[in-house]
């Protein structure tokens, strides 16, 4: 696989009455795939992946790849702080139709750096797939150092790239400047979305990308296209989107929208997740009602 790069489309995963929703969730694959995105994860954070039972994961795996049947690479979010368990997971999932791994560093239990350095290499060394590690340390705990991850990728050809969510510029540059060729760098900040491409990013895993997939793609190619200005004109006229799909927790701002698109037939979300305030709803259908009429 070449270096990954584009708007990457961490797929949402819809419910109704407490169930998968496959009707809804086969919809969104067939409108994505048309779209221009460049790569999907699935049952990731924002696919809800912590609440999907295996069987529901294999079937989320298994009706999305029929419907973009290669034409565009799946990859499957992973996460969990024993090594042992995820190794045995990506035995599991050997025979699925995904052509590679988010794989988020270890939570809550906050290794060290030598820790992270033997859990991704024991996980690089269970598979042939690519896997792009998530680092995003205000979330796990822990943040993978530079200097670990550009190690891993010197020693692991299986590890190809990084979503990176450090939420430290310094770092982030850093990492651009040191990375080796073939080493992809995605931005997991949407709202940071323009400034990591300026600054030599490859692209960005996006869940705001589900609502105008069209805009982010004419973002993404003014910048390849050396025209920044232009990017970020089309930037600060999706900002205000961009703001609101995380003024409350991720994925309930992007389900509703996506519902009020009709693309899924319910905003409904798993516990500890709820749907979207009163307050909120109201707003996103104001500025969906304003973007459509522009």
């Amino acid at each position: 696989m070449d270096t990954l790069s584009g708007i990457w489309l961490p797929l949402i995963t819809p419910f109704r009455d407490g169930a998968l929703d496959e009707a809804s969730l086969t919809r969104l694959a067939v409108h994505y795939v048309r779209q221009p995105i460049d790569g999907f994860i699935l049952a990731a954070t924002t696919g809800e992946g912590l609440v999907l039972d295996d069987d529901e994961t294999a079937c989320v795996v298994s009706l999305v790849a029929a419907e973009v049947a290669r034409r565009k690479p799946v990859f499957l979010g992973l996460c969990g702080s024993d090594t042992r368990k995820l190794v045995k997971r990506l035995a599991a999932t050997a025979a699925w139709p995904v052509d590679g791994y988010l794989i988020t560093c270890p939570y809550y239990t906050r290794p060290a750096q030598d820790g992270l350095f033997q859990h991704f290499a024991a996980l690089a060394g269970a598979t042939d797939r690519p896997i792009l590690i998530y680092n995003i340390p205000y979330r796990t705990g822990v943040n993978l150092a530079n200097d670990t991850l550009l190690r891993l990728a010197e020693t692991h050809p299986t590890i190809v790239g990084v979503k990176d969510c450090c939420a430290d510029t310094t770092q982030s540059t850093e990492l651009l400047r040191r990375r080796p060729p073939g080493f992809a760098v995605l931005t997991g900040e949407d709202a940071l979305f323009v400034g990591a491409l300026a600054g030599g990013a490859d692209g960005g895993i996006l869940a705001t990308a589900h609502v105008d997939p069209r805009a982010f793609a004419a973002v993404r190619d003014a910048v390849a296209a050396g025209v920044l200005a232009d990017a970020r004109a089309r930037w600060d006229r999706l900002v205000d989107l961009v703001h609101l799909l995380f003024a409350e927790p991720n994925p309930a701002p992007i389900k509703h929208c996506l519902w009020r698109h009709g693309l899924i037939a319910s905003p409904e979300l798993r516990l500890p997740m709820t749907p979207v305030s009163a307050a909120l709803a109201a707003r996103l259908d104001t500025l969906l009602e304003t973007r459509r009429a522009a």
